[in-house]
Parts: structure tokens; C-alpha cells; sequence
């Protein structure tokens, strides 16, 4: 049964991140993404950590995706641009990446590498625990954890001043009728 559950929540996830990359309109794909998180967290639950489960919807589904709707609203990037790529070999670079990667992910499954148990079943006892993930989140990843809060400080005061300037130079434009 919970391998059943794994198979309907991993294919929800991967439709979610899928249709977020291939919708156009911007406030869809974040509720896209807003799909894809929902489903990564029900798979922390079936790997039995709920402490993760309630990490990722509070702080994924709840608190990063209200700012990315904000910056999204804020913008106005929600309506559809028709103008062409400037950059037309993204396209086709990340068709060959993502192939290369589900390559990969399929080399991977098939060696059966993941089957085997982890070395020293202390680690596994303790995945997921609130203590533990606290204590290696604030003494060995404390200075990623600070570069991501200063990385998405960076990103939202940014996102504000561009608004800013977008804003000063429409309304120093003249109307197009005169």
C-alpha cells in the first residue's frame, strides 16, 4: 500500500514541476510549484518524518510561496509575453540536461544502490528527529543557512527596486498619443 502511495505522490510531483515549467502564465506556475511542494511533503510523511512533512508545507507551501505570488503580483509578470527569445539556445540546452538527468535517475534505479541499507543503523534512527536536524542545521550548515537568508534578502529588495525604476520611468514617459 505505501509503495502505491509513493508511486501516485512521486507522479503528482512530477507533473506539478513539469506543468509549473511548460505554463506560460506566471501565477499558474506557482501554484504549479505550490502542487509540486504539497507532494515532496506528503513524501516526507511516507518517509516517516514528520517533522520535515510540517517544515515543507509551512515554510515551502506557506511562507515562500506567499513571497514568490507577492514578487509575481508585484512585477505584473502574470500576463503572457509575446515577444520572442532572445536567448534561443536555452531551449534546447535544458531539453539535453533534463534528459541527461533522467538518464541518470534511470542508471541509478537500476543498479539498485538505493536498496541497499546505510552504513551504521544510528543514522537512520535519528532521521527526521527535530534535535538532530536543529543541531546540524546551526553548528555544520550554519553558514549555507545564513547565505540562503542573505541570498533571498538580496532577492526581494531587488525585486522592489526594479519595481521602483520600472515605475519612475513609466511615468516620465510621455503618453503615446501626443
Amino acid at each position: 500500500m505505501e509503495f502505491i502511495l509513493f508511486i501516485i505522490t512521486a507522479a503528482v510531483a512530477l507533473l506539478g514541476a513539469v506543468a509549473m515549467l511548460l505554463t506560460r502564465n506566471a501565477v499558474h506556475s506557482a501554484l504549479f510549484l505550490l502542487l509540486n511542494f504539497g507532494a515532496i511533503a506528503v513524501l516526507f510523511l511516507l518517509l516517516q518524518s514528520p517533522f520535515l512533512f510540517t517544515i515543507q508545507l509551512t515554510v515551502y507551501a506557506g511562507a515562500i510561496m506567499v513571497l514568490f505570488l507577492f514578487v509575481v503580483m508585484l512585477l505584473g509578470a502574470e500576463q503572457v509575453e509575446d515577444t520572442p527569445d532572445r536567448i534561443a539556445w536555452q531551449r534546447p540546452l535544458g531539453l539535453l540536461l533534463g534528459v541527461a538527468l533522467l538518464a541518470m535517475a534511470v542508471v541509478a534505479a537500476f543498479r539498485g544502490g538505493a536498496s541497499t541499507p546505510p552504513p551504521g543503523g544510528e543514522a537512520t534512527a535519528t532521521f527526521g528527529d527535530p534535535f538532530t536536524l536543529g543541531a546540524l542545521l546551526f553548528t555544520r550548515y550554519l553558514l549555507p543557512f545564513q547565505i540562503t537568508g542573505i541570498i533571498l534578502l538580496i532577492a526581494v529588495i531587488g525585486v522592489v527596486v526594479l519595481n521602483q525604476r520600472g515605475r519612475q520611468a513609466a511615468a516620465a514617459k510621455p503618453p503615446a498619443g501626443d
